[in-house]
């Protein structure tokens, strides 16, 4: 009788332990079925919305194309459509008039911008074709510097940055540990940089690939001032008062706003953009996911040079 009371009590325990076996293999497949779900979802929303991204980039090159073909004489003003930000819209009203058909749709909401690169000082413009610290370009910076309460010391310590990260390599006077070449204004900081000093920056600086001039048509008030040898800030607030009424249309409308100031003093300003900034804005419920991007444009031909995208959470809302 003991015998097979313990011959029941063994095999109880190893029913038992055959049900737990069984249970922790079906909870791991079922936990494994939600993870290859979840990852499948989570991949096809990365790539939705990598889509929809791209159309707002699309929509940008479109407008950026239709207005390089609107004169001969290229003239880039704050009037123009491209200046006119796209208001965040609900995604299913791009994909279907029928309000029946737009009930199931996704709560994702697109909007998107262009702003016009050189309406910033280009950094870039510090260092000269043979790798030399431009004087002229410093001083525009230290005074730019000036203008928006930022240290003068802030200039020279890009200018010695950049100079160092942008030397060939074994040339005469290279940094023998250069820094990092930065490619967004984030990350000047590789140069010594304070944050404070670079978030108070940040409006009125730009890196871009090659040497440019500053639209007068769209720049701060405190850039055409630093720009522009003796010219201060609030004769820089007249002439943006003035082009809000009448773009300038040729160098010489300039200069007749400014009669006192050289045809070489005003040799760092233009009236024609050639780089622009897209940004595409999706907001899915509690997420937002935004894509900046530098572009060029020649002519008609619209050349995507840089892409960033930043996911982060909905604050406003």
């Amino acid at each position: 009788m003991r015998t097979r009371t313990r011959q029941r009590g063994a095999a109880l325990l190893l029913a038992m332990i055959i049900v737990t076996l069984i249970a922790t293999l079906a909870s791991s497949m079922v936990w494994q079925q939600w993870r290859a779900v979840q990852v499948e979802t989570a991949e096809r929303s990365r790539s939705q919305s990598a889509w929809i991204l791209l159309g707002a980039l699309d929509w940008a090159g479109l407008i950026l194309k239709e207005d390089g073909r609107s004169s001969a004489a290229r003239v880039d003003h704050l009037g123009e459509p491209w200046a006119v930000p796209l208001a965040e819209a609900r995604l299913s009203t791009f994909l279907a008039a029928d309000k029946e058909n737009t009930e199931d749709g996704p709560e994702a909401f697109l909007s998107g911008s262009i702003t016009d690169a050189q309406s910033r000082f280009n950094l870039r413009n510090l260092i000269d074709s043979s790798n030399q610290v431009s004087a002229p370009d410093l001083t525009a910076l230290r005074r730019l510097c000036e203008n928006v309460n930022v240290a003068v010391g802030v200039a020279d310590l890009l200018a010695t940055g950049l100079k160092d990260a942008y030397a060939p390599a074994g040339s005469p006077g290279a940094n023998p540990n250069p820094p990092l070449q930065p490619k967004r204004i984030e990350q000047l900081t590789w140069l010594g940089v304070d944050a404070q000093a670079l978030q108070r920056l940040e409006p009125y600086i730009v890196l871009l690939p090659e040497r440019t001039s500053v639209n007068i048509n769209t720049a701060a008030r405190e850039v055409i001032a630093a720009v522009v040898p003796g010219l201060n800030v609030g004769d820089a607030e007249r002439l943006v008062q003035y082009r809000q009424r009448t773009p300038f249309k040729k160098q010489q409308d300039i200069q007749s706003q400014l009669p006192g100031v050289t045809a070489q003093n005003l040799a760092g300003l233009d009236i024609v953009t050639r780089y622009f900034e897209v940004r595409g804005r999706l907001r899915l419920t509690d997420r937002v996911l935004e894509q900046r991007s530098l572009v060029q444009r020649q002519q008609r031909t619209i050349t995507v040079l840089s892409s960033e995208r930043v996911n982060s959470s909905d604050k406003s809302r």
